[in-house]
């Protein structure tokens, strides 16, 4: 699967032209985890996004605690730390490979960058999140 082609499954971008999703195909950078790596940190301060590219992953809640909680397993094709890219607030829960993993990154500081350089690539995405946070409102009030 091409970066674009990775890329374009992401909701956040399935909207993106081409020409968009080359500029940020461009800025992925391929990152290989061995089994048991700790690829997130729940707590740490958000700033990438990655697309498992192979392997597997788990989203995990209190890593090594006592009240360690598996949230989901994940593999190739999927995500996970989207809203890193606009809000660099602490993690949520922490990200470990299960297998040899390798993900495509994405920094909060390029994918920012390139929203400055492209406003219309900046008011797609600003239209999903909006798109999002209705149908959030939605299913709150049924």
């Amino acid at each position: 699967m091409g970066h674009e082609e990775a890329l374009r499954n992401v909701p956040l971008f399935a909207g993106l032209e081409p020409s968009d999703l080359q500029r940020l195909g461009r800025i992925l950078v391929p990152r290989q985890y061995e089994a048991g790596d700790t690829i997130i940190k729940e707590g740490d301060e958000a700033v990438g996004f990655f697309i498992l590219s192979s392997g597997k992953v788990r989203v995990v809640k209190d890593l090594g605690g006592n009240k360690e909680q598996t949230l989901a397993t994940l593999t190739p094709g999927e995500f996970f730390g989207e809203t890193a890219l606009l809000d660099g607030y602490p993690r949520t829960a922490s990200v470990q490979a299960v297998d040899k993993t390798e993900c495509l990154a994405l920094t909060r500081w390029d994918f920012i960058s390139e929203l400055k350089g492209s406003p219309t690539m900046a008011v797609e995405i600003v239209r999903v999140l909006a798109r999002r946070l209705r149908q959030t409102d939605v299913s709150l009030s049924e």
